[in-house]
């Protein structure tokens, strides 16, 4: 085959998988924690004395559109009583091909919220405590979500982030893929569920950060 007949080849299967991914429907599943993940998360994201047991964990697998414009299968944990909340929101966040890096369990990074941050992972259940405190975090609970967190950094008061590449997101006034702002269609989207975002926080901001609670 010659080269032009090689690049032909190859844009005709850019474009066939393009139109692919824009006809995709949304699907979404909510289901018990399969016995592999509970040995998986077992000493890393839980453990026996974390404020909910596996069984009031749901494992969440929703259709989200990639950074690269395709579409992916990702996978959240959360409480039981937030799984359909979740599910709308990553519903109308699919329909606005809003765009998400990766969603994958905490595990995946050793349960470490830095690790995870750094790939700039989505993620939600994760026994730990708020940074610097012993109160359980919400995460702890499976009622709150962290989305696109370079994108999306916690702030500090002194207006720092600790990732290096959540530094350029420091600025919000410019609208750029994957973050959370006012107005737009994730902070729309759960403000429709109840639940409560960190970017409204007085001093720090936690834009990354949505919870039932408000906390």
């Amino acid at each position: 085959m010659s080269i032009r007949g090689l690049a032909l080849v190859l844009l005709l299967a850019a474009v066939l998988a393009s139109s692919a991914s824009a006809g995709a429907p949304f699907r979404a599943t909510m289901s018990e924690l399969p016995a592999s993940l509970r040995g998986t998360m077992t000493g890393s994201s839980w453990r026996p004395a974390c404020p909910v047991g596996l069984d009031d964990l749901r494992l969440v697998r929703v259709s989200h559109w990639g950074f690269d414009g395709r579409v992916r299968t990702g996978r959240l944990i959360v409480h039981r009583d937030v799984a359909s909340d979740m599910v709308a929101v990553l519903r109308r966040l699919y329909a606005a091909r809003f765009p998400i890096r990766r969603m994958v369990p905490v595990d995946a990074y050793g349960a470490s919220d830095f690790r995870s941050i750094e790939a700039d992972n989505t993620s939600a259940f994760n026994c730990r405590p708020v940074e610097g405190t012993s109160r359980w975090s919400e995460h702890a609970y499976g009622r709150a979500i962290d989305l696109n967190p370079i994108e999306n950094p916690y702030v500090s008061a002194d207006g720092a982030s600790s990732h290096r590449a959540s530094r350029p997101y420091l600025v919000r006034t410019r609208h750029r893929p994957g973050m959370a702002v006012e107005g737009g269609v994730v902070v729309r989207a759960f403000d429709a569920v109840g639940w409560s975002w960190g970017g409204r926080w007085i001093g720090v901001k936690d834009y990354q950060h949505f919870s039932a609670s408000g906390r």
